[in-house]
């Protein structure tokens, strides 16, 4: 038995020089992100809002194309309207030809890796040898005058000369007439295209990135300058859209905003049918039922239609088409706006998808409108598609397919709802908080996967969440270090995208939330930073600020370790203390096993026998320093006799630094939660060792019990360590 003495009136000043550690090692885990951010100005304030003098560009399109079902192929024409909100003069603009990246002369190819293997099937030649004709052909830009325009074309973006620089509060209009084959999506992947179904001879087309788009230029920035190589996203302006869409007359359309002119597009019955579903919140509304699309594919008729849509205030547009769709909606009030949830879909995707796609998008309008902002706009679509998942504003492209007969899992199932939810919840981030995907993927990613973790639930309490979930981050965060990137590395450069973009940041956000802030301060600060920058261009900065500035909690130790390192979770117990005030009682040095000891393991009679004792000595006299009144030295010593004295040593294994959860195990069988701020570790990101004094005699505790840290290693969360649980044991665990 060890003994030591304690000077009560300096007790929590004596700790860390008497028990704890110097501190080693500082790793500036607790410094301000000020210098690594960048400096606060009249455009973006220091609170995380747009500053007074905040400004952003704005491009109208006015498109007319027509897709060509026997080619495959698009053509176009369009008049931009261009507005120069900016401070400065502009000599040239830039817009971006995405479609480029599928051109012969593309250095997309140039720069993925590929390698050979024992045997490549027809698919891995096929892409390897990519001889596929695609790309923009720009047949001409003019001006309002009808002269054309000098423009020069890098790869995947074309500058346009400017014979005057366009002033500040300017707006220039020209044209750009175009044409591009489409690709096959099953061969040649890719977030557009088409898909074609040998069976019955038809195509259903997913659409975007269909026409040269205004580049951004901004206060960050300047004109977005990075070429387009096929996994980074885009960056828009805001605008409005007026395109109308020729197809074969048997066609269905769902596009971004509001179908203009139903009744030359749809029939009466059809018509009658879409007016229905607006007033219908409780259940979808099939306006094409599954066998008049059938009874399309089979007839084909040969004439053309124009649906002519319009949208405002979106960022980009997109649009699917075939003769293949079933066509269902239903109306959702979000506090007394009504929008559309709509859902299409061929034959392939049914009975799966009329049974929980539109009431999925339902959902997500519902739970994110209360996060952030009510959805704005007059329609949400999803729109099936094999195989991919991709977002526009108000219509998504969607996988999620049964088995021939009709049959699907339930895998297949939560899946395709959680795509569904995923990508009509990027109408949020980034089609309304307009973030640039292609510098800051999990400003889109990771938020729309954190907000869906929550929709999900809400759909169906059963819901198997994965991204999100503290527990499935971690075989990536105790993984290899070579393979990782920090979150806050360009997409282009992230290794495993899925788990860095989308997981991690998700992940890192649900624990923000239930165990450093608190849904209500984390809520509010995170509809506050929805609210602040809704139809506006925040950066990272802007949604770090606002989260600390409307919540009151320096979270930058947070933002640093999770979102600028590649840190991981690992706390934990180095040793635990038991001591007790020396009095009299003779019981301290041997006490008899009780009841409830007996049923202890060794290593927990073990501890809970090895009592340690300190000795009580009156506060001396210089410690009360100027001050008169002093302690009841009698009370004191009365008062703490009967206490539990319990010094824990903690390590920080993984680096990351986080709050400490700890649960108390009591002899009588009771337990207790008690909650360390990440704070405990700013003095020594190592180790830390503090004192807790408890009523009851503890017989064991245990290091984040509820498992809501991303702790990668158990193994050492236990005081006495009963069980042994490896990293190598929770990834399999976590596999299986």
């Amino acid at each position: 038995m060890r003994k030591c003495i304690l000077f009560l009136g300096g007790l929590m000043m004596s700790i860390p020089t008497v028990w704890g550690q110097p501190s080693a090692k500082w790793g500036q885990k607790f410094e301000q992100l000020g210098p690594t951010l960048p400096t606060p100005n009249t455009y973006r304030t220091a609170s995380g809002a747009p500053g007074r003098d905040y400004w952003q560009q704005r491009a109208d399109y006015k498109i007319e194309l027509t897709l060509d079902d026997a080619k495959q192929q698009i053509e176009g024409t369009e008049a931009i309207t261009y507005f120069n909100q900016s401070p400065d003069p502009l000599d040239y603009l830039w817009l971006q030809l995405d479609q480029n990246f599928r051109a012969q002369d593309s250095e997309t190819p140039f720069v993925t890796a590929n390698f050979m293997k024992d045997s490549l099937s027809s698919k891995d030649l096929f892409t390897i040898q990519n001889n596929f004709d695609g790309g923009f052909r720009i047949d001409e830009v003019l001006d309002e005058a009808g002269q054309p325009f000098v423009y020069v074309i890098n790869k995947t973006m074309m500058r346009l000369n400017l014979k005057q620089p366009l002033l500040p509060g300017q707006k220039i209009t020209f044209r750009v007439d175009w044409h591009y084959y489409i690709n096959d999506r099953m061969s040649l992947g890719g977030r557009s295209g088409y898909e074609y179904f040998p069976k019955d001879d038809n195509y259903s087309y997913t659409i975007a990135q269909f026409y040269p788009r205004m580049a951004v230029y901004d206060d960050v920035e300047g004109w977005q300058n990075k070429q387009f190589l096929g996994r980074g996203e885009f960056a828009l302006s805001f605008g409005n859209f007026e395109v109308a869409i020729t197809v074969p007359e048997d066609f269905i359309v769902g596009a971004t905003g509001t179908l203009q002119n139903p009744r030359d597009v749809l029939t009466p019955k059809e018509q009658l049918r879409f007016e229905k579903a607006k007033h219908s919140f409780a259940d979808p509304v099939i306006i094409v039922t599954q066998d008049e699309a059938i009874q399309k594919e089979q007839q084909k008729k040969r004439g053309q239609a124009t649906w002519i849509f319009k949208a405002d205030s979106v960022r980009d547009f997109a649009f699917a088409a075939s003769r293949k769709y079933v066509w269902d909606a239903m109306a959702v009030d979000l506090n007394g706006k009504i929008s559309l949830a709509m859902s299409y879909y061929p034959k392939e995707g049914n009975p799966l998808w009329e049974a929980h796609s539109t009431r999925a998008v339902r959902q997500t309008l519902i739970t994110y409108s209360r996060h952030t902002i009510d959805y704005p706009y007059p329609v949400a679509i999803s729109v099936h598609a094999a195989s991919v998942g991709m977002e526009y504003p108000m219509i998504c492209f969607n996988f999620g397919r049964p088995e021939t007969d009709g049959s699907y899992s339930n895998e297949t199932k939560w899946r395709m709802i959680s795509v569904i939810i995923h990508e009509v919840g990027h109408n949020f981030f980034p089609m309304i908080i307009n973030s640039d995907e292609r510098q800051w993927t999990w400003m889109d990613e990771g938020l729309d996967s954190f907000v869906q973790s929550i929709a999900a639930k809400e759909y169906d309490a059963d819901f198997p969440v994965g991204r999100g979930a503290p527990e499935k981050i971690i075989p990536y965060m105790s993984g290899e270090q070579g393979f990782l990137r920090p979150i806050m590395t360009n997409s282009e450069q992230i290794l495993q995208f899925g788990n860095n973009a989308y997981a991690k940041p998700a992940t890192a956000l649900s624990i923000l939330r239930e165990t450093v802030m608190g849904p209500e301060l984390f809520d509010y600060a995170f509809k506050k930073y929805a609210e602040r920058w809704a139809f506006k261009s925040p950066t990272p900065a802007d949604f770090f600020r606002t989260m600390e500035d409307a919540s009151a909690i320096d979270l930058d130790w947070f933002w640093r370790g999770w979102f600028y390192t590649t840190d991981y979770v690992d706390i934990g117990v180095e040793e635990v203390k038991h001591f007790r005030m020396q009095t009299e009682d003779k019981w301290l040095e041997k006490r008899p096993i009780s009841g409830q000891d007996k049923k202890l393991n060794t290593e927990q009679k073990r501890f809970v026998e090895e009592v340690n004792t300190f000795v009580f000595e009156n506060t001396k006299s210089e410690e009360y320093r100027e001050f008169t009144n002093k302690f009841n030295e009698i009370e004191m010593k009365e008062g703490f006799a009967d206490k539990n004295f319990y010094q824990v040593k903690l390590a920080n294994k993984g680096g990351l630094v986080m709050p400490v959860i700890i649960e108390w195990n009591y002899a009588d069988g009771s337990t207790e939660l008690e909650k360390l701020p990440a704070e405990i570790w700013r003095k020594n990101e190592k180790e830390v060792t503090k004192v807790f004094i408890k009523e009851k005699e503890v017989v064991g505790i245990v290091i984040d019990p509820n498992k809501e840290t991303a702790d990668v290693d158990t193994g050492n969360n236990q005081y006495p360590n009963v069980t042994m649980e490896s990293k190598f044991d929770r990834f399999k665990s976590s596999k299986n």
